[in-house]
């Protein structure tokens, strides 16, 4: 018949799938997942959690890359239309969204926390029959935002958990934090959360990343490795329109400035120590063919193995655009939008989970896989490690139609069911066994 927790997994599957297709027709991205949020909480509610939201959940000018005001007041009317109450709606207002919903036990014991990220990406998702969420009728519904990165099975992961906890709260000691993260596209929703002080005393803290690998279902990495550093920058160069054919010469083009700009940053020289990265992501420039451009925008990003390799990427960056726009004699406004840093998964914990999935039939728990990209989790691991915790960042393997951030991206949906059973089995290793930091020093 197998264990409790098996019985468990079997019972819970139709309900995590259920949640991951409901959330991926619903995407909201960064900072407007007013409706996400507002289902958490009702999805929570009377669970025997102490449910968070608002300017509850995180420090308000901590946030990086919130939208401008007229675009959170489109989501606001937005969800208010799909029927958020007022009341509710009215705690977000100004984009504070994302949720914590914490279970005190009353019982000494350890504090654990977890992280589920839930926002998604401004990505109109493909029609194509063959694509799943098409062929089975989950595609989004939102007119250019797709769950293109898995955060929709994240929550799904997250309200598996919360059902495994509500379930067994008699039987548990402790203190349980779960962690709803708004924006991490882009490195913009976490540091404000980790400010809040919500992990402050965390002993363990367990997050993760459905896909990445393109491995077998229930491969389980213990710990990812080879976080990137990255900043997120705009910029916006404003000049004098002028006609182009009259006179050009009393112009000053900012088209120019940042197409000179995107060239010049793609030849930033790689660094000796490590990976770095840069990208322009959008530029947007110009209103017409016979018109001297007076406004361009571009949307770029560095990234860098350390954070001092970051660091050089962006300081070129920086410098090449702000030499563009001298050269091309228009102003340069510069907006940060977000960043992550790099951190290290405890290899120990690592082990932990390893031995607390041992008598799985389903999980293949390999020690570590690289990421090699960003993530803002990793304030939220640098601040566990530096208060005491262990903390971890996981990846869920699983095969993939197309890469993370694509049109057709898709994954199985039995990778949540393996790290659900991941996140599970680990707790309940831990309080069965104790400090399992003293047992693997034995």
């Amino acid at each position: 018949m197998g264990d409790s927790i098996d019985r468990f997994m079997e019972e819970i599957e139709p309900f995590v799938v259920g949640e991951r297709r409901k959330r991926h027709q619903y995407p909201e991205v960064g900072f407007t997942e007013y409706v996400t949020t507002y289902e958490l909480h009702e999805n929570l509610n009377g669970k025997g959690f102490k449910l968070y939201v608002g300017e509850d959940v995180l420090v308000s000018s901590e946030r990086m890359g919130v939208p401008d005001e007229h675009v959170l007041e489109a989501n606001e009317q937005r969800a208010q239309a799909d029927g958020i109450p007022d009341a509710f709606l009215e705690k977000m207002k100004g984009g504070h969204t994302g949720l914590v919903a914490v279970l005190e036990t009353g019982k000494p014991g350890p504090h654990f926390a977890y992280r589920f990220d839930i926002d998604g990406l401004p990505i109109e998702e493909s029609m194509d029959p063959q694509h799943v969420p098409a062929d089975e009728g989950f595609r989004s519904g939102a007119p250019g935002v797709m769950h293109a990165c898995g955060h929709d099975g994240h929550v799904a992961i997250g309200l598996g958990f919360a059902e495994y906890l509500t379930d067994r709260k008699d039987q548990l000691s402790g203190k349980y934090t779960l962690l709803f993260q708004p924006a991490e596209e882009g490195g913009r929703g976490a540091k404000a959360m980790v400010e809040k002080g919500w992990l402050d005393d965390a002993d363990y803290f367990l997050s993760g990343h459905v896909g990445i690998h393109p491995e077998q279902s229930g491969t389980i990495a213990a710990a990812a490795s080879k976080f990137l550093a990255s900043s997120k920058i705009n910029a916006t160069f404003t000049g004098k329109s002028a006609h182009s054919g009259l006179e050009p010469n009393e112009g000053r083009n900012a088209l120019l400035a940042a197409a000179s700009a995107t060239l010049h940053l793609h030849s930033i020289s790689r660094h000796k120590d490590g990976a770095t990265r840069v990208n322009v992501g959008t530029l947007h420039a110009g209103s017409g063919r016979n018109i001297i451009a007076e406004a361009a925008r571009m949307e770029i990003e560095t990234r860098g193995e350390t954070n001092e390799l970051n660091a050089y990427m962006e300081q070129h960056a920086l410098r090449i655009l702000q030499a563009s726009a001298l050269l091309y004699d228009v102003e340069l406004e510069l907006t940060h939008m977000g960043k992550a840093i790099t951190a290290e998964a405890d290899l120990e914990f690592g082990a932990i989970i390893e031995q607390a999935c041992a008598s799985s039939e389903s999980l293949k728990i390999v020690p570590q896989l690289p990421i090699g990209a960003s993530e803002d989790v990793t304030y939220m691991i640098e601040r566990v490690r530096d208060k005491g915790g262990q903390a971890t960042f996981m990846i869920f393997a699983s095969p993939l139609t197309a890469g993370h951030h694509h049109p057709l991206f898709d994954y199985e949906e039995k990778a949540l069911l393996a790290g659900l059973e991941t996140l599970i089995r680990t707790t309940d290793y831990l309080l069965k066994e104790g400090d399992a930091r003293e047992k693997l020093a034995d």
